[in-house]
């Protein structure tokens, strides 16, 4: 989740919101309630001149709206939230619209906030794969790091040809191995960007010094470098893919975690009654549900209870193999703190 306050009076105002992931929809449906004001972007039906000589023509146009919250739910026919009101800002003052929520779809709430949205918010911002993507950009001679924040992109640090040590060789391989010294620091997923062919040269001598280094690597060719490039990078839905790549990754993760405590006797619940019985004892560490179960009025009610145990909760998609995995098990799963006894 991307979060940003805006104009803020004590505890009213409006913060801006991006939901980067399904877990993101299910806070936002536990933030937004009735009588919130919500604003965003969307395709409505808006007659000019023309249309009225032609209506047959009408066409759906982006307008910014401000809609008074009568409802919000997850869409029956999608992975998506519906936030339904009456129009108070925009055309059509009066009428009844539906936002329909998706990742990367941004909005404003505004509201007067309690501390334990903020709490939730809070979660849902240190949660995003963001932080751990780090973008290269690299060009003859000159390059810089950067690290992906929820308020952009943050420079970790500049290389110049002949900088550092190796100064005095001033070549391009004491200029790579600068580079591969830096990137072997990086933990999750990395993108080398730059124009012309000197990124993917360096790709070359890592894979030759750190193939597992290099297999982490993504490289996009951009017009320039530095900041610029990052841009480029976020502009040509490079980062979308590693996002929805990491969030898969930490899916297939989880359930296998799942499936070998399960295989091994472990501390480990699922199907509806045995995760409801693990949250009663206070067991449940991390819940796992598919989104399917999200429209499940019993689970919902069980999922809000966890979360009052302090226990983690993580929505997997159906349209994935984990998610069809869990689906088999009955659709929910608990990792617990210690293992029940029957």
């Amino acid at each position: 989740m991307k979060a940003e306050q805006c104009e803020m009076r004590g505890d009213y105002g409006e913060i801006r919101l991006l939901p980067e992931s399904i877990d993101d929809l299910w806070h936002l449906q536990h933030v937004i309630a009735p009588n919130d004001l919500v604003f965003a972007t969307t395709l409505r039906s808006v007659e000019s001149a023309s249309d009225k000589i032609r209506p047959e023509k009408v066409e759906k146009r982006p307008v910014r709206l401000g809609v008074r919250v009568d409802k919000v739910e997850f869409s029956v026919h999608g992975v998506r939230l519906r936030i339904s009101g009456l129009i108070e800002h925009g055309v059509d003052a009066g009428s009844h619209h539906t936002f329909n929520v998706e990742t990367g779809y941004e909005i404003s709430v505004i509201r007067r906030w309690r501390r334990v949205d903020l709490d939730r918010i809070d979660r849902a911002v240190k949660a995003s794969v963001y932080g751990v993507i780090h973008i290269l950009t690299i060009e003859e001679g000159e390059a810089e790091l950067f690290r992906l924040r929820q308020y952009g992109p943050e420079s970790v640090v500049t290389v110049t040809m002949g900088s550092g040590k190796g100064a005095e060789v001033n070549t391009r391989q004491a200029f790579f191995d600068q580079l591969l010294s830096l990137c072997a620091n990086v933990t999750g997923p990395l993108v080398i960007a730059g124009p012309g062919f000197v990124k993917d040269d360096f790709v070359k001598y890592m894979k030759g010094k750190d193939s597992a280094l290099a297999g982490r690597a993504l490289v996009v060719e951009t017009r320039r470098i530095g900041r610029g490039a990052v841009q480029d990078v976020v502009g040509l839905g490079a980062i979308d893919k590693l996002v929805g790549d990491l969030q898969l990754s930490r899916e297939v993760k989880l359930m296998d975690e799942v499936l070998m405590r399960i295989s091994q006797d472990g501390a480990v619940a699922y199907g509806i009654r045995d995760v409801a019985d693990a949250i009663d004892y206070g067991a449940a560490e991390q819940v796992l549900l598919t989104d399917t179960l999200l429209r499940n009025a019993t689970v919902t009610r069980l999922v809000e209870k966890a979360e009052g145990i302090r226990a983690s909760i993580v929505v997997l998609s159906s349209s994935f193999e984990p998610g069809e995995r869990l689906d088999a098990l009955g659709g929910i799963a608990a990792l617990l703190r210690y293992k029940l006894t029957r």
